[in-house]
């Protein structure tokens, strides 16, 4: 009995047994997003220390928006047509050098405001050319029957990064400066860059088409075709865009007179995350995917309405720890989906618009939750955030009534691309 439950509990480790190149990109991936929280931390603080302004924080968003999207979707039609570890190492180094521009600015003896204006726009641009090959090689490195232990362990690794990261750089900046963090942050970078070099080559198809509007349109296209996909952009979009407050977070630790918890702030939703992950075993028995998506993001919105109306830090922190379990219950459903319905010749596109519904969002939300905190005050943009994404999902699911009754033992693409990879997986086989 003991041992049933603990193997219902403990995350699914069959992708990292089978393949090599996951467990490349996941100790890679760890690496990388430790690397990114830091600088995620250190750039707002520094703006908000520049200006002071909720509101010049939330434009950090506005400035990051339009990269990501046009470079997110060319990334995705790009992922199709090159080779999508060659991406990898391309954008790993970019993200090297934008770490660099930082440091060099932070040395300054005043540091100016623009370069990270700038910096937060090349990061986004180079973010949205790499999401889509990174995304698009889960579903042809991992089994298709281990597409949500996949995305659970990536989840795992994202949250051990947003941890210590956050937790790691609000000390770094706080004792050794800004510039210590962005040099870590580079850093951090460069090993990656080596890590993705050692991956098996990931070509594109013979026939692969290359890049073109007309090409990105077919994938919109096929998303748009296809309600349960279209719900899961939806709703994560709405719930993003709703309920980011993250770059308020210091004018919150300010109000609660808790300076010293800004870095817990940041960390507290992806303590929320790795629990859900480290008891995730059950996630591989469900089949019914789309409900992790609706109830997810339901509850992310209700903990970040919580965590605006309390007043004591430690119901905060707790609050956002809810919230983060609720958006990694809505990730798995959102990730297993799209690899189990996707067909490989539109692998890429369909990342490039996975990369919209999850990056846009919060890019608006901080715009957002800027703008609402410097009309109405902090809580409020918590607290009315929250409930409206509530809202939004349940609009949503009434509006697209198949999201809820997805059932990956029943549905068409789902059969349907798991018979391409297990004739895929033959055919490489054969002698």
């Amino acid at each position: 009995m003991a041992s049933r439950l603990r193997g219902a509990l403990l995350p699914d480790l069959s992708p990292w047994r089978s393949s090599r190149d996951f467990r490349l990109l996941w100790v890679q991936g760890l690496i990388t997003f430790f690397s990114s929280f830091m600088a995620m931390v250190a750039l707002p603080l520094q703006i908000k220390d520049l200006t002071g302004s909720p509101l010049a924080v939330g434009v950090m968003g506005a400035v990051e928006l339009v990269p990501l999207v046009v470079f997110g979707l060319y990334g995705g039609a790009l992922a199709d047509a090159v080779d999508r570890r060659g991406m990898l190492v391309v954008t790993e180094v970019g993200m090297a050098v934008m770490a660099v521009i930082l440091l060099l600015n932070a040395l300054r003896p005043t540091p100016a405001l623009w370069p990270l204006y700038v910096v937060a726009a090349g990061v986004s641009a180079l973010a949205g050319l790499q999401r889509p090959a990174l995304d698009s090689l889960m579903a042809r490195i991992v089994p298709h029957d281990q597409q949500t232990a996949a995305a659970a362990l990536n989840a795992l690794r994202w949250q051990l990064g947003a941890i210590a990261g956050p937790a790691l750089a609000g000390l770094v900046v706080a004792y050794a400066g800004h510039a210590t963090a962005y040099a870590t942050t580079a850093a951090g970078f460069l090993v990656s860059v080596l890590l993705c070099s050692r991956l098996s080559p990931a070509p594109p198809a013979h026939d692969a088409e290359k890049p073109s509007l007309r090409g990105i349109a077919e994938g919109a296209r096929y998303a748009w075709s296809r309600p349960v996909l279209l719900g899961t952009y939806a709703v994560d979009l709405a719930a993003m865009f709703f309920a980011f407050p993250n770059t308020i977070f210091p004018f919150l630790a300010d109000e609660l007179d808790a300076e010293w918890s800004l870095g817990l702030m940041y960390a507290a939703g992806s303590v929320g995350s790795l629990l859900l992950s480290l008891t995730s075993g059950w996630t591989s028995r469900v089949r019914r995917h789309s409900l992790f998506v609706v109830f997810g993001a339901a509850g992310w919105g209700l903990a970040i309405a919580a965590a605006g109306w309390f007043s004591d830090i430690w119901l905060v922190l707790l609050c956002l720890a809810f919230a983060g379990a609720g958006d990694m219950l809505s990730g798995l459903g959102r990730a297993t989906i799209w690899n189990q319905t996707i067909p490989e010749s539109l692998r890429g596109r369909l990342a490039g618009i996975e990369v919209l519904s999850y990056s846009v969002g919060p890019q608006l939300g901080q715009v957002r939750a800027g703008a609402v905190a410097g009309w109405t005050g902090t809580r409020a943009a918590f607290w009315s955030g929250g409930l409206l994404c509530v809202a939004s999902v349940g609009l949503l699911t009434a509006v697209l009534p198949k999201l809820a009754t997805y059932d990956a033992a029943t549905d068409e693409d789902a059969l349907r691309r798991r018979a391409q990879k297990e004739g895929a997986a033959e055919t490489a086989e054969a002698p």
